[in-house]
């Protein structure tokens, strides 16, 4: 089979399985109120690609993967793939947005790679909150944490929120809503400190109660412990490394998860609870490290109808054992 025949076949693969799945996940999407929900999920291993639906617009992430392609020839085969998606989902090409991810490196995810700033707000449960489609790796707001976020919504009201390495302060948001006493969240980074309030305000949110912090949250969770503060709910989802010149020191998940899960558990109220969670892939989760806690998974409780069977997440829910 000729180059040009096997592209088309593949062209042919992909727009019959993005059809498919958005006829399905659309469904799912009305009913449980959203218009932003993954629609493909490098499904067919020779099409690496991650596609992602936000209210009429299309945000396509290419995954590094080996194929005997030179440079020009994958840059023709690229944009073919773009355009089948385009019309597969009857989707106009300007609003298709492509970003490419190689191995994931530390904090790339939330490097810019472009300076366009086409925002959209879309609609997650009846919340509003704000994507940047252009920008960066990631857009934003983790659509595979939705269910993880209403999980935490459910236990929220007249609680004491802590959302640390909080990115865009999705957790918040829902805690917020949710009627929760108060709440304090904390990133390295004005940009997403910033954007965290913005979130808020669109959701009529922001308030003195509901506290946005920008800072090393490493050396903020230590300064909360000795003035005793104490919160019914700590949201842990911190990045797999980081070497910022605001933190000090590196951050390595595998290496120094289960000192952090201890260290915030002295921050936990008595029946409080820690919601962690970590997009890295072959994370190994060092319970016998953690003392005297319970655990449980949540990661399939809460990984949503659009990732079944991708495992793009994990979650644990930790709790100090009584007396501890």
């Amino acid at each position: 089979m000729s180059a040009t025949d096997r592209t088309s076949e593949q062209a042919e693969f992909f727009a019959n399985r993005l059809k498919k799945r958005y006829k399905h996940l659309w469904r799912y999407a009305g009913r449980i109120g959203t218009n932003a929900f993954r629609v493909y999920h490098r499904d067919i291993p020779e099409l690496p690609f991650v596609v992602d639906w936000y209210d009429n617009h299309l945000h396509v992430s290419e995954y590094e993967r080996p194929h005997d392609r030179g440079a020009a020839e994958h840059d023709a085969w690229l944009h073919t793939m773009i355009d089948t998606a385009s019309r597969a989902l009857t989707v106009p090409r300007e609003r298709v947005f492509l970003k490419r991810r190689d191995r994931q490196r530390g904090s790339d995810q939330y490097e810019v790679v472009a300076r366009r700033g086409y925002t959209l707000d879309i609609v997650e449960r009846e919340l509003v909150f704000r994507v940047n489609l252009s920008d960066y790796v990631d857009t934003g707001l983790f659509l595979d944490h939705r269910d993880l976020r209403l999980y935490v919504a459910k236990r929220a009201y007249g609680k004491r929120i802590l959302n640390l390495f909080a990115y865009t302060g999705g957790f918040t948001v829902y805690a917020a809503a949710a009627g929760a006493k108060s709440s304090l969240t904390i990133d390295l980074s004005a940009t997403y400190t910033g954007w965290t309030r913005d979130n808020l305000k669109l959701n009529g949110l922001l308030a003195p109660h509901h506290e946005v912090r920008k800072a090393d949250v490493l050396q903020e969770v230590k300064q909360l412990i000795d003035e005793r503060r104490r919160f019914d709910i700590v949201v842990l989802d911190p990045p797999v490394f980081s070497n910022s010149k605001n933190m000090r020191g590196t951050w390595d998940l595998q290496r120094d998860h289960a000192w952090l899960i201890r260290t915030c558990g002295k921050l936990l109220a008595p029946s409080g609870e820690l919601v962690f969670s970590t997009h890295k892939k072959r994370f190994q989760f060092r319970r016998d490290e953690l003392g005297p806690v319970e655990i449980h998974r949540l990661t399939k409780a809460t990984m949503p109808e659009d990732f079944r069977g991708t495992n793009v997440h994990s979650a644990w829910s930790i709790r100090n054992r009584s007396g501890s």
